[in-house]
């Protein structure tokens, strides 16, 4: 009930399905970013000899690292209260970590190093790639790697169930029901590749992106070195030299974008399930309590992929704006972009809001062997493709057109088909292999391709 009154879907009834998120996506976990890139540059501003600060003891750098180990809600409360006070999010967590050093004499006293010539895009930035690194990393291959676990295990399930196809919605050449699962697992295992190689950018090169304050601070210091160091070797990000006060965003709208990719694919493939349970191919597991329809008692609707596909609309739409507007800044900095990035997690949420409907509506289906048995011997027409193909290797003239003849437009049965073979001059072996074929088996290689 503490959920009913929430405005976003997400944080009231899908909140359960989603709640693992919240800790990385939330602007608790974006704080908690922002808390770790301002302790870990000042770390690496006191082990820069150049600067000339103290060595750090021990004792206070398990202090440092403790106030982001132990940071948790109750902590970011009290960033959200100081910024009630400066209206500014990033400055907050500066004045919270000065307040948390200031019983230490050390770092008490060097305190102005906190935050130390950085503009406050310096700290979302590598904040947003941190979050999106651990979205990537801990939540998204993590769930489309179950989801292709399930298709590879249908596809081995089915590898040997043959279907009637349709292009264009009319009967057409077999498949097997496994090939079709199969099919969308490797368009999944590109994209998903292509999403875990993604380089994710990040920059802190101060107000316009040249060092400007840095160099006249300490000019002896190699600050792009410096900069790429900290990005690369402790944040375990990708270094971008070249931006102005904002990390540009090309990277955001490259990953939103192969997002996209892999949610579009899952539009096309909860469709084709849809159409499959319409036309009987599958049945649903029923489940005794479960109400499918308020009026009709007999129903049992395909929700699951009904909802994965609504909830892949939402999440696309959003990453398309994402996609969009993300890499677009007037000049050097403008903050439109600010608002758009707390986004982030709501376009992931609805992600994994349906991919999770889609592994529940998987978990459902039961073949229905003998509805697809009983299309393909009533579709016997099928085999006009491989005796003109046949009969063209043979030279027989007008192979196609006798073919269209005989069935275009027309039930034919295994007799009609038989005979029209024995009518054809083959040799014995062809027209032996022509007569062996069936619709349950003109399936090529597609129990054999994978």
């Amino acid at each position: 009930m503490e959920h009913i009154k929430a405005i976003s879907p997400l944080d009231g009834r899908y909140f359960t399905k989603v709640s693992n998120l919240a800790d990385i996506v939330s602007e608790y976990g974006l704080i908690k970013c922002r808390v770790r890139v301002e302790i870990e540059w000042l770390k690496l501003l006191f082990s820069t000899k150049e600067i000339g600060l103290p060595d750090l003891l021990d004792i206070e750098i398990d202090l440092l690292d403790s106030i982001v180990n132990n940071f948790d809600t109750a902590e970011a409360l009290k960033i959200k209260k100081i910024e009630s006070t400066t209206n500014h999010d990033v400055k907050a967590v500066e004045y919270y970590i000065k307040e948390q050093i200031k019983n230490n004499t050390t770092l008490n006293t060097y305190s102005e190093f906190v935050h130390f010539a950085c503009t406050s895009e310096d700290i979302n930035n590598l904040s947003y790639a941190l979050m999106l690194k651990d979205i990537r990393e801990l939540v998204l291959k993590n769930e489309l790697t179950s989801l292709m676990d399930e298709l590879l295990e249908l596809a081995q399930k089915y590898k040997n169930m043959p279907m009637m196809c349709r292009t264009h919605g009319q009967p057409a050449t077999p498949s097997t029901m496994g090939k079709e699962f199969y099919n969308v697992y490797y368009r999944l295992q590109r994209q998903l590749k292509q999403l875990s190689n993604q380089e994710i950018l990040g920059k802190i090169n101060g107000a316009v992106g040249n060092y400007n304050a840095h160099v006249v601070s300490f000019p002896d210091v190699d600050w792009q070195e410096l900069a790429r160091s900290f990005i690369e070797d402790t944040l375990d990000l990708s270094f971008n030299p070249f931006t102005t006060q904002i990390e540009p965003h090309d990277y955001l709208a490259e990953f939103f974008d192969n997002l996209r990719r892999i949610n579009t694919i899952l539009i096309d493939f909860s469709r084709d399930v849809w159409g499959y349970i319409s036309i009987n191919y599958f049945k649903q597991k029923i489940l005794a309590n479960e109400v499918g329809s308020s009026t009709m008692p007999h129903k049992v609707n395909p929700i699951d992929f009904e909802n994965c596909e609504g909830n892949l609309g939402l999440a696309n739409s959003l990453a398309i704006h994402l996609s969009e507007k993300l890499p677009i800044s007037r000049w050097q900095r403008d903050l439109t972009d600010s608002t758009v990035q707390r986004n982030i997690g709501v376009v992931i949420a609805y992600s994994v809001l349906a991919y999770s409907s889609l592994l529940k509506g998987l978990s459902k289906l039961e073949i229905n062997e003998s509805i697809m048995h009983e299309e393909l011997n009533n579709n016997w027409e099928l085999l006009a493709e491989p005796i003109q193909t046949v009969m063209r290797k043979a030279g027989i003239k007008n192979a196609y057109e006798k073919l269209k003849e005989l069935t275009r437009g027309k039930k034919i049965d295994s007799t009609k088909v038989r005979d029209f073979i024995n009518s054809l001059e083959l040799n014995e072996v062809e027209k032996n292999a022509l007569l062996q074929l069936t619709p349950h088996n003109y399936i090529g290689l597609a129990n054999k391709l994978y």
